[in-house]
């Protein structure tokens, strides 16, 4: 007898309690984020003076507004010879409110290993500088550092994208009007001292901040001077005497005002483009937990996503007749997302781009440059098509067009990853080597040149050409190991955590934020004006 309940009811609920349990491991690892080093840690805070970064953050935004924080999953699992995890990357970076404008903060963790920068900790930090260039935002520093992590000076201080590169973006991001505000809460030595002088507007914190280029240690080897930290490079020193820092302040909350204060003056921020009236999606809140299958490479109807995130679920679709079948396997038109248009290039059903879905959707992206909308790509693709029919077709050319429509495209550009990211499809659908604004991730997500599948089968295949070209007899049970292994290592590889750790996307989001950090991400991206694209030479 039946009791009632359909497949399709019995496979969504199975897909909602799978990606909520999924999600519990998102929530698990923002809590090893924002708790390094435990309870010990915030009472040695708490005898300094000093309040957990994200408090302080928290303090500093607007009441009742949300810090959209970025990357928390950063430096988790490098394992740096010299030591385990750098939680977050010793860095809490994100965007929020103040007096109504957006900013972006970068703010150091000094219970990460004092503060002290690792490679990992470098690309945070200028990622963040990246995102306020790209969208025209000031920056806030709130300096707590032990500077570069000598053991790996190597790798930290000499190159361009290392140490360095912090104070030549402060340079020319405040020749170009965008502020610098920073707000010393600690340490700030050598290289570090800089983030204090080339503020626009610096804080100093009375006997809580300090700043110069060498510390009492090496003041006393290089010139036997003896001088304490406070005499060398207090908050006396530097707002009275040298003149590096502007406000002096008595502790962190009366920093935090004054950095409130000084923003206040900061002229109002509008977006450029039209922006309509918010209304919510159609469907329920929980729809993308039903209906997002749990293998991620099974075929999906993306119509179904965009419905749970654009207003009143509407999807205007352009060419949704062309080439049905094959052009349809890229989707492409317009939405609005809490009122903003958005321009929608989306992976559906198996996500293989064909001849056809290349063309539609490089054609797409020139007219919403043309137009000056946004861009959306709903990454959920493991490639383009191979095999001489489609090389015939010209996949590569359209391919190429796709690829290079991206790169070319001027209007803000946000990736969306939903299911598999792989091969040129991470170029094509504008993955990070292409400057989107934003990329975000889902648990679903997997970022990696191949499934583990397939590299799995080349290089088992490939072992087996090797030994018959060597005259060997292959043991087929090793081999049958080594397969096992290339999938479990692409595979591991391919994970949202194992990527966002090296910052290859900007963080990893329940499915029920994707919406609202979707919103968000764009109304930054919109505080500047659009430039014109240019194409350059499409091959037809």
């Amino acid at each position: 007898m039946s009791n009632g309940i359909s497949g399709k009811d019995k496979e969504q609920d199975y897909n909602h309690r799978h990606w909520l349990a999924e999600e519990e491991k998102i929530y698990a690892l923002w809590e090893k984020a924002y708790n390094p080093g435990g309870q010990e840690q915030i009472d040695r805070l708490t005898k300094q003076g000093k309040k957990p970064i994200r408090k302080l953050i928290k303090q500093l935004i607007d009441p009742d507004t949300k810090f959209l924080e970025l990357s928390r999953g950063a430096g988790f699992g490098i394992n740096y010879e010299t030591d385990m995890d750098v939680p977050s990357a010793g860095l809490v970076t994100g965007l929020g409110k103040i007096h109504g404008n957006w900013v972006v903060v970068i703010a150091n963790d000094s219970r990460v290993k004092a503060g002290a920068y690792y490679p990992i900790n470098c690309k945070k930090h200028l990622r963040a500088q990246d995102i306020a260039n790209q969208c025209g935002l000031p920056c806030i520093y709130i300096g707590d550092s032990a500077g570069g992590f000598l053991p790996m000076q190597d790798r930290v201080f000499p190159g361009q994208g290392q140490f360095g590169r912090f104070f030549y973006n402060m340079s020319r991001m405040s020749a170009k009007g965008l502020k610098q505000y920073t707000l010393s809460t600690g340490g700030n030595t050598a290289g570090g001292a800089y983030t204090v002088y080339l503020a626009c507007e610096s804080i100093m914190i009375d006997k809580l901040s300090y700043s110069f280029l060498g510390g009492p240690p090496m003041v006393k080897s290089a010139i036997g001077e003896v001088v304490s930290m406070e005499d060398l490079g207090g908050a006396r020193i530097h707002t009275s005497i040298s003149g590096g820092a502007d406000h002096f302040v008595s502790s962190q909350d009366e920093g935090i005002q004054k950095l409130r204060e000084l923003l206040s003056y900061d002229p109002s921020q509008k977006l450029f483009i039209d922006r309509r009236p918010t209304i919510p999606p159609k469907v329920a809140d929980d729809h993308i937990y039903k209906v997002m299958p749990i293998d991620p490479y099974r075929s999906i109807n993306v119509r179904e996503i965009i419905a749970a995130i654009a207003d009143d679920s509407q999807f205007s679709e352009y060419k949704s007749n062309y080439s049905t079948g094959r052009g349809d396997n890229i989707l492409c038109g317009k939405i609005f997302l809490k009122g903003i248009p958005v321009g929608i290039v989306a992976g559906n059903g198996i996500g293989v781009i064909f001849v056809d879905a290349a063309r539609k959707a490089a054609e797409w992206v020139i007219r919403c440059c043309t137009q000056k909308i946004p861009i959306l790509y709903i990454q959920n693709s493991p490639g383009y098509m191979v095999g001489t029919e489609e090389e015939y077709a010209g996949i590569g050319k359209y391919g190429s067009n796709m690829v290079r429509a991206g790169a070319c495209a001027n209007v803000p550009k946000i990736q969306w990853v939903i299911g598999p990211d792989h091969g040129a499809a991470n170029y094509g659908m504008c993955g990070r080597a292409y400057d989107p604004n934003f990329i975000f991730n889902t648990m679903r997500g997997r970022t990696s040149v191949m499934s583990g599948r397939t590299a799995g089968n080349i290089l088992t295949s490939l072992e087996r050409a090797n030994a018959k070209k060597n005259g060997k007899e292959m043991d087929e049970e090793a081999l049958k190991n080594f397969e096992k292994m290339m999938v479990e290592k692409y595979s591991n590889e391919s994970h949202p955590f194992y990527t966002e750790a090296r910052l290859y996307h900007d963080g990893t989001i329940p499915f029920k934020d994707c919406r609202d950090i979707l919103a968000t991400a764009f109304e930054v991206s919109l505080l500047k004006a659009i430039p014109e694209s240019n194409f350059g030479n499409f091959k037809f």
